[in-house]
């Protein structure tokens, strides 16, 4: 009998897991028992993905560096991946601002749901942090993020998942300086990151044999702590404009892979579907990355010089999903409460601004509501409508978060794709699975 496919097992689960969370919300006690019971093996799946994280990161990207024979190459595969993903963001920022602007999803909400989504959400401790993070952010100098670039101790860096960019800094300094000093002085330590690079790799194998289960349990909790209905129900409008446009962003990836790859865009989809899927449980990019990483490699054939290096910065700063998300928001949110403020010149300003604050921008969950108070302020939206304002899309945040970390993940891989496609390092998949060992250990 052949084995269902991974990404038809994650698809299931998750169902499932909808389907029990629905379930769990009508006895008083379920919603209880799902966080106690349930949640924490969803739980120890993200840990376990962000457990890995950084040495995948450490062992691909020394060992993609390493293993190039001539160091321009590397300077072509970063400069190609830095104009592709702003490339990227600026159409998925105008692709949400032309809907929003056409479909206006802010002229069907009245004044009633505005108040009633005030007194649910506007004092809500995440709307306040989300502003106050978005104050500490703005008050950053112009440079700043270069210096946040650079680590002063490498120990603290690949300590913290937050702190990407700088592990990425570090891995790229010592594997240039690896090739520099020589292959003869530099076997030993690539020996030592190739061995680590194949072992990640199995764990990350490993990992996913969980990953039906863990599905199940991060989408029953979702579903179980869900806010109110009737105001879901009510901000239905906006929610559709911005999984419209996310859709289209998919096909406009797949015309893409199709164009310049001659990949054709259904493999490509499916191959990748595992991260999607992942991406959307976990609203994290960032935990998704070690999967997407095995996809990528293994399922669509990206040579490691390339993914090992566009997929962990895409995860920082490619955010094709949250930008886009951006520009509706925005919007939709002058749409309601500031109405004035619809001008060509605030508009074009978003979308500068919307890519200006997904690069570094953190690949956690909740991230994109707080570039959006940055995009606010970077048009004059009154300060004192910022809790209202937030109040008005929190409560279908997190599912618009699922599913723009959805195409956060599926533009890192097609960026992957036309780099490797662009420098002749897109070959052959060469899958490999968790047990093909497993005789020599028994």
């Amino acid at each position: 009998m052949r084995k269902l496919e991974l990404h038809w097992q994650i698809l299931i689960g998750m169902l499932l897991g909808i389907v029990f969370g629905f379930v769990m919300t009508y006895p008083e006690w379920g919603a209880g028992f799902v966080q106690d019971w349930i949640n924490p093996f969803g739980t120890i799946f993200v840990k376990l993905l962000k457990l890995i994280a950084i040495p995948l990161i450490l062992a691909s990207l020394i060992k993609g560096i390493s293993d190039l024979k001539d160091i321009s190459k590397f300077r072509n595969i970063g400069l190609r991946t830095i104009v592709i993903y702003i490339a990227t963001t600026v159409v998925a920022i105008t692709i949400g601002l032309l809907l929003v602007n056409v479909l206006e999803p802010g002229s069907g909400i009245s004044q009633d749901t505005i108040t009633q989504l005030e007194q649910t959400y506007g004092a809500d401790a995440g709307v306040t942090s989300k502003i106050e993070e978005a104050t500490r952010q703005k008050e950053r100098g112009p440079l700043q993020f270069l210096v946040d670039m650079v680590p002063d101790n490498a120990f603290q860096a690949v300590s913290d998942n937050g702190l990407m960019l700088q592990v990425i800094f570090f891995t790229i300094f010592l594997g240039i300086s690896m090739l520099l000093v020589g292959e003869k002085d530099a076997k030993p330590l690539k020996d030592f990151f190739d061995s680590l690079n194949e072992v990640v790799l199995k764990m990350v194998d490993l990992i996913m044999l969980t990953a039906p289960v863990a599905v199940f349990a991060l989408l029953a909790n979702v579903v179980v702590t869900s806010g109110d209905p009737d105001l879901l129900l009510a901000l239905l409008k906006y929610a559709g404009v911005v999984v419209l446009g996310l859709l289209l962003m998919i096909v406009f990836y797949s015309i893409v892979v199709a164009s310049f790859s001659r990949y054709n865009p259904w493999t490509f989809l499916s191959r990748i579907s595992p991260a999607q899927l992942l991406a959307f449980s976990t609203s994290s990019s960032a935990a998704t990355l070690p999967v997407t990483m095995e996809r990528v490699e293994e399922h669509i054939g990206v040579d490691k010089e390339v993914s090992s290096f566009v997929l962990p910065v895409g995860a920082t700063i490619n955010m094709d999903g949250t930008s886009l998300y951006q520009g509706v928001a925005a919007v939709f949110i002058m749409q309601v409460l500031w109405p004035e403020g619809l001008g060509l010149a605030n508009q074009l300003t978003i979308i500068l601004t919307a890519l200006l604050a997904s690069i570094g921008s953190a690949a956690v969950p909740g991230a994109g509501m707080v570039m959006l108070v940055i995009v606010l302020e970077s048009i004059g939206f009154p300060p004192d409508l910022y809790p209202a304002a937030l109040a008005l899309i929190f409560a279908v945040d997190r599912p618009l978060d699922m599913c723009r970390t959805v195409v956060n993940v599926t533009g890192d891989a097609t960026v992957s794709v036309l780099v490797a496609k662009s420098v002749g390092k897109l070959g052959k998949p060469k899958v490999k699975n968790w047990d093909d060992h497993l005789d020599e250990v028994k």
